[in-house]
């Protein structure tokens, strides 16, 4: 078992490989091109590799045509989505998954968008073809696990339930005098439950046969991205953080990853994007989108709830995202006043005040290495300590953080940073990114240490991985 010492040493090691660029890279992003490390899978115009720790998957063509493409290749993994989801669901909800599988087939097709609908139909028979028991209405349950359980069902359904933590992700976009050479750079990293969230491995490029080619990070048989992640090549670029403290859901109108997939597959500016989300807008899944146009190198900050939303763009600035609301009718009138905002004891408030200290302190100089390095940062603000990783530094570790100091949180919770990812505008206009699985900095997860450490959390066993660490790697539409 590893001493909080012995911890805090590889955390200095790792992020100081992050910071000094040792791996060796293409150009100045610290990422060597991602190579085929298992054999290249096809199935008609689609194909799978591993790498690194990442699926990439390509599919292309019509909806149902892609969908079965993509459910073959990714079989195997939604096999073990649907064994974690029947196996977890009743401890952490009240309710069996089979509940949740009928939730969805009622909620999801009253209000759809028929061509994706088609899509995950498809991804269901690929896998049933492969072997997979599962069926669409399960696939359909589990693009919006999220929503139901974070939203639809806390809210709508089952009164005291408390939903899924919405403190997913650190990210940033910046441009103009901020960045090297004035390119957009755009960087994230996805924060999750373990069990869920280590299913996030999946970079998918889709080539439809209508609208524009997408590369963005996803789970096995999603048709949005969800982390979320993206570059098509309408040249738009694009990320989120999930805002916190919020309940709002209309469950008569769309869900979310209907309306992402819609507007990154169908959207030819910033705009139009924008406008495509709104459309029929359920309030599941609210998140602060940082956005951009890689031939403008505008960006953007799009926070969208149900009853609120606001649109800041420039040319010449940064956008934080920390889970917590900018504008502030969100944050008051949808999100309980949210005053984790300001408060550096929580995630949210520290990591706004760390993200927003380093964009300065980098000005001028922020590139995709750069962005490597913030996405590693261990600075906790609250207790001013370099070396600290926890829940309030930007790359969050729940599983780390007693929450001495945040007691409505459990402590020691499987959860927090599961990757990163970085890109600038050049690179975007080339549909690429660069990519690390297991977390930002390469602090790695052992799953038998922890569950020694804290049986409270031994339901899990059966679920939960090792996530060794693994290097930055950079990952191209089309590649093999």
């Amino acid at each position: 078992m590893k001493s909080r010492k012995a911890i805090r040493f590889l955390v200095v090691a790792v992020v100081l490989a992050a910071i000094l660029g040792l791996s060796a890279g293409c150009g100045n992003t610290g990422a060597p091109e991602a190579k085929p490390q298992s054999e290249i899978k096809t199935y008609e115009k689609g194909y799978r590799f591993d790498s690194e720790g990442w699926i990439y998957v390509h599919i292309e063509g019509e909806p149902y045509e892609r969908g079965f493409q993509y459910g073959r290749l990714v079989a195997p993994e939604l096999a073990e989505i649907k064994k974690m989801l029947k196996g977890t669901m009743l401890d952490d909800t009240g309710q069996d998954y089979e509940y949740f599988v009928r939730a969805a087939e009622e909620l999801f097709t009253r209000n759809s968008i028929d061509e994706f609908l088609t899509e995950i139909k498809g991804v269901a028979d690929g896998a049933r073809s492969a072997g997979t028991d599962i069926t669409w209405q399960e696939v359909l349950e589990w693009n919006g696990n999220m929503e139901l359980t974070g939203y639809w069902y806390p809210g709508v359904q089952a009164g005291d339930y408390q939903g899924i933590d919405k403190t997913h992700c650190s990210a940033f976009i910046a441009t103009g005098s901020y960045t090297e050479g004035g390119k957009v750079v755009m960087a994230h990293n996805d924060w999750d439950h373990y069990v869920n969230g280590q299913n996030a491995n999946l970079v998918l490029d889709i080539e439809p046969a209508q609208g524009h080619r997408i590369l963005m990070q996803s789970f096995p048989g999603c048709i949005a991205s969800m982390t979320d992640y993206f570059v098509t090549d309408a040249g738009l670029m694009g990320t989120e953080t999930t805002i916190g403290s919020y309940s709002s859901f209309d469950p008569d109108k769309m869900a979310e990853f209907y309306r992402m997939r819609n507007a990154t597959q169908y959207a030819d500016t910033l705009d139009e994007w924008v406008a495509l989300m709104q459309q029929d807008n359920n309030g599941g899944y609210a998140n602060s989108w940082l956005l951009a146009d890689t031939d403008s190198r505008e960006i953007m900050r799009f926070e969208q709830a149900l009853e609120n939303q606001s649109v800041q763009k420039t040319r010449d600035g940064f956008y934080v995202g920390f889970n917590s609301a900018v504008d502030p009718r969100i944050r008051n009138l949808e999100c309980n006043g949210d005053p984790t905002y300001s408060d550096i004891r929580t995630p949210m408030g520290a990591r706004r005040v760390r993200l927003t200290q380093l964009m300065n302190d980098y000005r001028g100089d922020i590139d995709v290495e750069v962005a490597h390095a913030v996405l590693s940062d261990h600075y906790d603000v609250y207790l001013d300590e370099a070396d600290n990783p926890c829940s309030r530094t930007i790359e969050g570790r729940y599983d780390l953080d007693p929450f001495a100091y945040w007691q409505a949180r459990r402590p020691y919770v499987p959860q927090g940073c599961l990757d990163g990812k970085a890109t600038d505008s050049d690179m975007a206009g080339e549909m690429s990114f660069t990519a690390r699985w297991g977390s930002s900095s390469g602090l790695p997860f052992d799953a038998e240490e922890f569950l020694e450490e804290h049986p409270q959390w031994d339901y899990l066993a059966p679920f939960l991985e090792d996530r060794p660490t693994m290097p930055w790697v950079t990952f191209k539409a089309g590649m093999k």
